[in-house]
């Protein structure tokens, strides 16, 4: 390029950083504008780095919140919640974005993590964009606590839930819990962070989270003793038939992530199953895995171990390869989400070709333009709770003993 060209476009191209980082601020919190954006800045100061001042930029919305604190002023800083009760945790009109939840419970009954339902609304839809037992949001999809943290969830000592999604509203927010169970919750304490604006971009898509299981996930066949059977490695899935299904949605918008918890049915590793994703109508997938433990970002049955990183990890992991197993998995593609433009479909194998049968519960989270595709109805408080199956092939009633 000659010195004249850039000499021209240079204004051109600094108004379109200005636009693009002025966008970026407003919802990406800790972003800043650029030094390079001001026309008149000194050409020394393009060379400064902007994290240098992204603690220091002064905001101009409005910070709230929206907890369980004690109104009369003294220290009963939770709710009950009865069976059959829906609680509201926060309903507020005008712009905004949800920044963070934050939840701890206290319950006698031992599934409250799967009993307990959280959903959400933004700006006046007749139905939920958020939908799932509380415990599986936030990664503890078998109704146990354990410790860990990721860029998105974490759960921190001892029983405290915490998200970090960014949720965008335009004109309303409502976020409410449901006891679906038999027992009563008998403090529920809480706190959402949300922040106030005058208008959003036109450009945001909304925040949507849906529960889906498979209990179990049904093998097209009991006849075989190790995944590595004969008949088994060598058969042909390309289209992705009877796939575990993470999400199906219609509309524009972008896929973040899943957690995904299992129990397994059948000795073995489950995760011979590789993740397959299509977008925007395609009949084959898109983007192809090589396996589960890949997909999650680990590698050989991820050797039997927990671990737990920003954007990946298996955090839970009892007994594996064994009956009775559980795992407990999540992957973020905050590096880069997986775009739609008209729909997306995110499945995964449940063993080769899916001929295991352990039991599948997930939560898919992503963001889109509305209106969103009806969501599948969410199945019933008592079948949620895990229970092993005894779905025959390589499988007993009961787990093995330790080796």
């Amino acid at each position: 390029m000659h010195s004249s060209d850039s000499n021209q476009t240079l204004p051109a191209r600094r108004k379109l950083l200005s636009g693009m980082v002025s966008a970026a601020a407003l919802l990406g919190l800790n972003a800043a504008t650029s030094a390079a954006s001001t026309p008149t800045a000194p050409a020394a100061q393009s060379a400064i780095p902007d994290e240098l001042f992204a603690q220091s930029r002064l905001r101009t919305y409005k910070t709230r919140r929206s907890s369980s604190w004690d109104r009369t002023g003294a220290n009963g800083d939770a709710f009950p919640v009865e069976p059959g009760q829906s609680l509201t945790l926060l309903e507020t009109s005008g712009a905004g974005v949800v920044t963070h939840l934050w939840f701890t419970i206290s319950s006698s009954d031992r599934m409250h993590l799967k009993n307990l339902v959280l959903r959400a609304w933004w700006d006046g839809e007749s139905t939920p964009s958020v939908e799932a037992p509380i415990g599986d949001f936030f990664g503890l999809g078998l109704g146990e606590y354990f410790v860990y943290q990721s860029a998105l969830l974490a759960v921190a000592p001892i029983k405290a839930l915490n998200a970090y999604f960014q949720m965008p509203f335009s004109t309303a927010a409502r976020i409410t819990i449901t006891n679906e169970g038999k027992v009563r919750t008998n403090s529920l304490y809480f706190a959402i962070d949300y922040v106030t604006l005058p208008t959003l971009p036109a450009d945001l898509g909304r925040f949507h989270a849906q529960y889906r299981q498979a209990a179990p996930c049904h093998g097209w066949t009991n006849d075989w003793a190790s995944n590595t059977s004969p008949g088994i490695n060598d058969r042909k899935n390309l289209d992705g038939k009877d796939n575990y299904v993470f999400l199906e949605a219609k509309g524009r918008g972008h896929f973040v992530g899943v957690t995904q918890s299992v129990l397994q049915n059948q000795t073995g590793w489950f995760g011979e199953g590789d993740d397959m994703i299509f977008i925007d109508g395609d009949p084959k997938p898109t983007i192809n895995g090589t396996g589960t433990e890949d997909y999650y970002n680990g590698a050989w049955d991820f050797g039997g171990q927990a671990f737990g990183f920003e954007h990946n990890g298996t955090p839970l992991s009892v007994d594996p390869e064994r009956i009775g197993g559980r795992y407990c998995l999540y992957r973020w593609h905050t590096e880069s989400p997986i775009t739609f433009d008209e729909s997306i479909k995110v499945t995964i194998e449940h063993g080769h070709a899916n001929h295991r049968s352990d039991d599948f519960y997930s939560v898919a989270y992503w963001y889109q333009t509305e209106p969103h595709a009806a969501f599948p109805p969410l199945p019933a408080a008592e079948a949620r709770i895990p229970k092993m199956y005894n779905p025959g092939g390589p499988a007993a009633p009961a787990p093995l003993p330790k080796e």
